[in-house]
């Protein structure tokens, strides 16, 4: 039986030093050998508001040091049946999202031909999204996607760009990537540019739960509904940190208020283990407008929540 990698314990190394990789486990070099790789994707130049996603990997990295590997609420313990790494950060362009998008796509193809890796990205804005979706795709087929967020990121341009940020779902729509009826976006708020903006996506198949209407309710339900709804099938989660209220998670490139709570993101995670997660993705952290620390602490919290869902093949609803 392989010996799997563990997180450095606190009780080894104070948890203020050692490598800043996820929860200071092993920096791999390689995927030989493991089921799970966590990649940074350091970009924000998709985004339309607020920049300062390309720091996040670092900085969800940074505040995940504080996380146990133990979870006594669920029992999960996903250090002890996956064998899990960071592998460390894509080299981006940095002065070209085109080019950008073409190195996540490469390198997601990369990762994902001849192995069952599963990729866990840590971006980055949402645009990331969509060339780890075409590599996904070319793996797994039209999937299933879970994506949390405060907005439905349908446009079909943005001054005139057909890929930013906005745009991810109506490409990934366009392209075949996604299964359409299979598709839930969960915490959608605010204002949008034209009344329609949500009905296009609607058109399409994708279903809306809007966060004025998971107001004071608990997610456990609708988390567990969705798993019963997607089934077998492969299924991509996308988790943009503005799903949640400000209060919550200040740090983010386009705040919305009236979201989710922690504690409702929590609840919908982990209702939702047992699904066939072949993915997944932290977006929109934005490290420098919350100085606490606070909302990378969110995210990085939800991404051990992420390693916790991952089944092992048995366990995987039919």
């Amino acid at each position: 039986m392989k010996e799997l990698n563990q997180p450095i314990s606190g009780d080894d190394l104070a948890r203020f030093s050692g490598p800043t990789t996820f929860m200071r486990l092993p920096l791999a070099h390689a995927l030989d050998g493991l089921d799970v790789a966590i990649v940074g994707v350091p970009m924000d130049i998709g985004t339309s508001w607020r920049s300062g996603a390309r720091f996040a990997p670092k900085e969800i990295r940074n505040q995940s040091a504080a996380i146990r590997p133990y979870n006594l609420t669920t029992g999960d313990a996903p250090f002890e049946v996956h064998n899990i790494a960071d592998i460390g950060d894509l080299a981006i362009n940095t002065y070209s999202l085109p080019d950008t998008l073409r190195i996540v796509e490469e390198s997601f193809d990369a990762i994902l031909t001849g192995s069952d890796v599963v990729p866990v990205a840590l971006g980055g804005d949402q645009s990331i999204t969509l060339p780890i979706l075409r590599a996904m795709a070319r793996k797994h087929g039209p999937m299933a996607v879970v994506h949390v967020d405060a907005r439905s990121d349908s446009s079909d341009e943005t001054f005139g760009e057909r890929n930013t940020s906005g745009t991810v779902f109506r490409r990934a729509q366009d392209e075949g990537l996604v299964d359409s009826e299979k598709v839930y976006q969960i915490g959608l708020r605010g204002t949008g540019e034209t009344p329609s903006e949500l009905k296009t996506p609607q058109s399409w198949g994708f279903q809306h739960f809007l966060a004025s209407e998971l107001w004071n309710r608990s997610m456990a339900g609708l988390g567990t509904e969705i798993r019963r709804d997607i089934g077998g099938r492969p299924v991509y989660l996308s988790f943009d940190i503005s799903a949640l209220d400000p209060g919550f998670a200040p740090g983010t490139g386009a705040p919305e208020i009236g979201g989710l709570t922690s504690m409702q993101a929590l609840e919908l995670v982990r209702a939702l283990k047992g699904v066939n997660l072949v993915g997944c993705d932290m977006v929109e952290v934005a490290p420098a407008y919350d100085p606490t620390g606070t909302t990378s602490l969110v995210a990085a919290h939800l991404v051990y929540e992420m390693l916790c869902m991952l089944p092992q093949r048995s366990e995987t609803v039919e």
